[in-house]
């Protein structure tokens, strides 16, 4: 609204000035330009708090990132490293086959999780533990229904 109100004032105040229409038609783009911009700036800046950023092991070890901030691991659930506990923890070790990130997480694991599928966990490092908050289990686009599957196995 205090965007539009501005445009209104600015359009009145070209007209007040009686210039030709070419240098009218100039100063509107240039009007119009400044506030786009000044709403793209608005809009990242608002942005900027909530956005996650999405690591694999490998790029996890680039002394460069911040793993002070939130953010997102992803790779496949390593073979035999989950270790499940009474009390809904769970211990894992996400790879890249290149380097492993050991993950822990404390909640009712997604139905898609188990060992080497691809995972997405979301949370902040604690002494050299991952310790996520959110795991999103990611599954292939290969999708068949049961009785097609049940055909093509036997």
């Amino acid at each position: 609204m205090l965007i539009f109100a501005m445009l209104l004032y600015a359009v009145n105040l070209v007209r007040f000035l009686n210039m030709s229409k070419r240098k009218n038609r100039i100063y509107y783009l240039l009007l119009v330009f400044i506030i786009f911009s000044l709403g793209v700036i608005f809009v990242l800046k608002a942005l900027e708090d909530n956005i996650i950023f999405f690591y694999t092991p490998t790029e996890l070890m680039d002394p460069k990132i911040n793993t002070e901030k939130r953010i997102r691991i992803g790779g496949m659930v390593k073979e035999g490293s989950v270790l499940k506990s009474d009390n809904l923890n769970v211990i894992f070790v996400v790879t890249d086959l290149k380097n492993d990130t050991p993950v822990s997480y404390n909640g009712i694991l997604p139905d898609l999780f188990r060992e080497g599928q691809g995972v997405v966990a979301e949370g902040n490092f604690l002494d050299g533990f991952f310790l996520a908050d959110k795991i999103i289990a990611k599954h292939d686009e290969n999708y068949m229904p049961y009785e097609v599957f049940e055909k093509n196995n036997l």
